[in-house]
């Protein structure tokens, strides 16, 4: 057994069964399936905030995602996708309208669909106007508010946003709690290891909230359009302790390439202001590696805590029968820096912050395959539409990537555009 299997059985051991029953064969998993109704497939969306695309289904060793990577193992890897803009609020906003981010709409993470593009009809209200039962649980707009007609139900968070209400950063040590309170940026420390169980965290809540409802929906005479929205690795990395014991800090990597880029302009570059809010980080300069090797620690636990979720859900599906009838989405809402390039966050034009993960598992389609094709946010919508068989809204401007789950290595887009700020970021082969 290589390195990457054992530390998966030791991961699965450490989360229970739930994710442990995610990773069976697809044959096994969609035995009892229950039938299509109305003849449209149901629909799970999984957003994941601020997920690079350094899983183990991307080709990446170090990282431990056994449930993501089950799911690719069932569907396509998009392993050249790009998000439209690389900051929360906007990256939502355009994706889930299906266009394209101008100099004056989508360009920050306070966009709102609903106020910024008041006459396109959001992906989860053209779903429910065509007859599905759509459920909005955690961070699937950045806003709860945003766009609130779309959904069949209240949309329901464990957190409260919008910012800057203390309660979001969801610490759980009184150490932390009184760092809170006393901070002058209402940030507490950048991250927190408590030994609790899942749901003591935000994410564990969503994870729950999603299962009682997949109990629910499978009970109604309709198709369903679940939304899942998990916050995690977002800052602060705050996971439980087990998910941190999965890693070992000597063996952590820092970037490579943690330099300018020669020739960049200045307007290429930030300062990193979304991370130096939190308490212990310098208000300038660079971090130490002792402090970056922990960042990149935490930030690894969080991807493994959300991969756990993630698995419950997913597993869930399978013990109702539902996967065979079911569309699975997931999508990280943009990019993140570990210290490339000198830079933390996201909000920038380089490769880290704009390349996205991407996968979709859909019924009669083959699993475990991957296609190098450039795609990006804005064909998720019109994909989406053709897979449940639903009409195109005409605003729309991005093309459906059906064919690429049929065809993964046919000729395909010739560039995908991405902007934040003043620069536009034009991505070809």
């Amino acid at each position: 057994m290589d390195k990457y299997n054992l530390r998966r059985r030791d991961f699965l051991k450490t989360i229970g069964y739930g994710a442990a029953g995610f990773a069976l064969p697809i044959s096994l998993q969609c035995r009892n399936g229950q039938g299509v109704k109305n003849g449209k497939p149901n629909v799970l969306f999984i957003a994941v905030d601020d997920l690079r695309p350094q899983i183990n289904c991307y080709g990446h060793s170090q990282m431990i995602s056994p449930n993501i990577d089950a799911l690719a193992s069932s569907g396509t890897i998009f392993s050249r996708c790009y998000c439209q803009v690389p900051v929360c609020g906007a990256s939502r906003a355009s994706l889930l309208t299906g266009t394209r981010p101008t100099r004056s709409h989508f360009v920050t993470w306070l966009s709102r669909a609903d106020k910024e593009r008041p006459s396109a009809t959001v992906l989860p209200s053209h779903f429910k106007n065509n007859g599905y039962y759509t459920i909005s649980n955690g961070k699937v707009f950045h806003h709860k508010i945003d766009s609130m007609e779309a959904w069949s139900e209240k949309p329901w968070r464990s957190n409260i946003l919008p910012y800057p209400d203390k309660k979001v950063w969801n610490y759980l040590k009184e150490e932390n709690i009184a760092i809170l309170d006393a901070s002058k940026n209402n940030r507490g420390p950048s991250y927190e290891s408590a030994d609790v169980p899942d749901n003591a965290y935000f994410d564990g809540k969503t994870a729950d909230k999603a299962i009682s409802d997949l109990n629910r929906l499978n009970k109604m005479d309709k198709p369903f359009f679940l939304a899942v929205g998990f916050l995690k690795p977002h800052l602060p990395f705050n996971a439980p302790k087990k998910y941190w014991d999965l890693y070992k800090r000597e063996s952590i990597d820092l970037a490579d390439n943690p330099f300018r880029p020669k020739g960049a302009p200045d307007a290429a570059l930030h300062n990193w202001g979304e991370l130096r809010q939190y308490v212990g980080i310098p208000g300038k300069g660079p971090l130490s590696d002792e402090l970056a090797r922990t960042l990149v620690h935490g930030y690894y636990a969080c991807v493994s805590y959300t991969d756990a979720q993630i698995g419950r859900v997913v597993g869930e599906l399978d013990r109702l029968g539902l996967r065979e009838n079911t569309v699975i989405v997931l999508w990280g809402d943009h990019g993140w820096q570990l210290g490339e390039h000198g830079l933390w966050c996201k909000h920038c034009n380089f490769e880290t912050s704009l390349h996205s993960p991407l996968i979709v598992s859909a019924p009669e389609f083959n699993g475990g395959q991957k296609t190098k094709a450039l795609t990006e946010f804005i064909d998720i919508y019109p994909s989406l539409c053709e897979l449940c068989g639903l009409p195109l809204p005409g605003h729309l401007k991005g093309t459906s990537f059906v064919p690429l789950m049929k065809e993964p290595d046919r000729e395909w887009k010739k560039a995908v555009f991405s902007r934040w700020q003043d620069g536009d970021s034009i991505r070809t082969d």
